[in-house]
């Protein structure tokens, strides 16, 4: 898969190689732990009339990478499956309300970004 978190001190970085970028348009998102308001792990149902700026949708294939405009909040979806997804929800960040990502196991991810966040405040 061609997404992998980075746990830094101060921040997570979600870092996308490969065909994943390519369609991201995209390398890597930073988010400081204090921009993060929520952690939660569930399926996610894409708006009908989500807006790609700039990035990749397929919709018939359940594909989107990549930034997305929505009801006036900025999203950073990446994922290629209908299945429980990584979602952050971000306060003051410089661009995105909402990180979804695609992992292998988001569960334990999401429990350690709640450690990570509960430490930095």
């Amino acid at each position: 898969m061609g997404r992998h978190i980075i746990l830094g001190e101060t921040d997570l970085t979600l870092q996308l190689t490969g065909m994943t970028a390519f369609f991201a348009l995209t390398r890597k998102v930073t988010i400081p732990y204090m921009k993060i308001q929520s952690v939660f792990v569930e399926e996610f149902e894409v708006p009908k009339w989500m807006l790609r700026m700039p990035g990749t949708s397929i919709s018939f294939l359940n594909i989107y990478e990549g930034s997305f405009k929505y009801a006036n909040e900025w999203y950073f979806l990446s994922f290629h499956k209908k299945m429980p997804l990584l979602q952050l929800e971000l306060n003051g960040h410089e661009k995105y309300r909402y990180v979804i990502v695609q992992l292998d196991d988001p569960t334990s991810m999401a429990a350690e970004i709640r450690r990570r966040v509960r430490g930095a405040l």
